[in-house]
């Protein structure tokens, strides 16, 4: 209907009395800027708002006599307005009654007490900071005493998307494309590089995923990460003092920790270079908690024969995909109750 109103431009004067309207959107978008005269009387217009008076930047006179207002907090901008615009008559505005709803009805509406409307601005400014109090509380909260469940969630839905993921697309033949993701911290690379690496990819042929030889450049970090870790058929982590310090080493075994409480299936290998005191173990208590009991290897003392030990390992990448708690390899070895922190 707006249209219909842009082939008479130099418009000023408007009847629309008697017509059944009921609102008067139709003068949003119909540009006409030079009506100064509207009458639209014993109308059906319940509300008129804002944007629609606005749409007549020259009116001098509105005749909006019989209509039957709809009284309540939208109308209260119209009650406004006509009490302070000095550029508009309205005729009869005094006369104006209510129609609905049923306790307003005959009710002027010049009358209405709409106070309540209109929220104080100090009310606004009590809620906002109850609220940003009341959030900031919660958070604080939520990572004193619900740190581990939360990250454990958040984690959970990575490797949710990244398997979706992993599904459209086309699979490999052997399902991963490495055998084993290796999750260190840089301090013992010396170590990977002069003891794991050549065995276990020199002597006995298995496929490593390492962090700088294999991530992808560019590509986000924890990307890199679920990425290794969802694409290899186990991950081994290589624990020290420096590994439990180290952040992107604790979201590593936080992604193959949820991994294995995914799929549960036996796919975390932890290999512990050093003895590490129950002190350092404990803030991971709540972590731990989530994978239960697990079987580790321990890298032998100087001094002492690796062989056993390189034995173990291959043995336990050698492991098919069985539930975790049924691996009947790795016997012998140390063990660590993840939640005592005891041999």
């Amino acid at each position: 209907m707006p249209k219909l109103f842009h082939p008479i431009p130099r418009l000023n004067r408007l009847y629309l009395s008697k017509t059944h309207l009921q609102s008067l959107d139709f003068i949003i978008g119909a540009q006409l800027n030079r009506v100064t005269y509207l009458q639209v009387s014993k109308n059906e217009i319940t509300v008129v708002n804002e944007t629609e008076l606005r749409s007549l930047p020259s009116l001098t006179y509105l005749d909006m006599q019989f209509s039957t207002f709809t009284c309540g907090c939208s109308i209260a901008w119209l009650i406004q307005w006509m009490g302070s615009d000095n550029q508009t008559q309205v005729v009869a505005a005094n006369m104006f009654t209510c129609k609905y709803p049923g306790e307003f009805k005959v009710t002027k509406l010049l009358d209405l007490d709409l106070q309540f409307c209109s929220v104080p601005l100090g009310l606004y400014y009590c809620i906002s900071t109850t609220t940003l109090v009341l959030l900031t509380m919660l958070a604080s909260f939520t990572y004193h005493f619900l740190k581990w469940q939360v990250v454990y969630g958040y984690y959970l839905f990575l490797a949710f998307l990244y398997e979706n993921k992993r599904k459209q697309r086309k699979p490999l033949t052997n399902g991963c494309e490495y055998d084993a993701f290796i999750s260190y911290n840089v301090h013992d690379e010396p170590w990977v590089l002069r003891e794991l690496l050549p065995e276990l990819e020199g002597h006995q042929g298995w496929r490593l995923c390492l962090h700088h030889r294999d991530f992808q450049p560019g590509k986000p970090i924890l990307d890199n990460i679920v990425d290794g870790i969802y694409g290899s058929r186990k991950t081994i982590c290589v624990m020290s003092r420096r590994y439990l310090e180290s952040e992107w080493c604790s979201r590593e075994i936080q992604v193959a920790s949820f991994r294995l409480f995914d799929e549960q299936k036996d796919v975390l290998i932890l290999v512990f270079l050093e003895e590490i005191p129950d002190r350092q173990l404990s803030p991971y208590h709540r972590m731990r908690k989530l994978v239960k009991k697990r079987t580790y290897l321990s890298w032998p003392r100087a001094g002492e024969h690796t062989g056993v030990f390189w034995q173990q390992l291959r043995l336990a990448l050698e492991t098919k995909d069985v539930p975790a708690r049924d691996n009947p390899i790795l016997t012998g070895v140390e063990i660590l109750d993840c939640d005592t922190g005891h041999w």
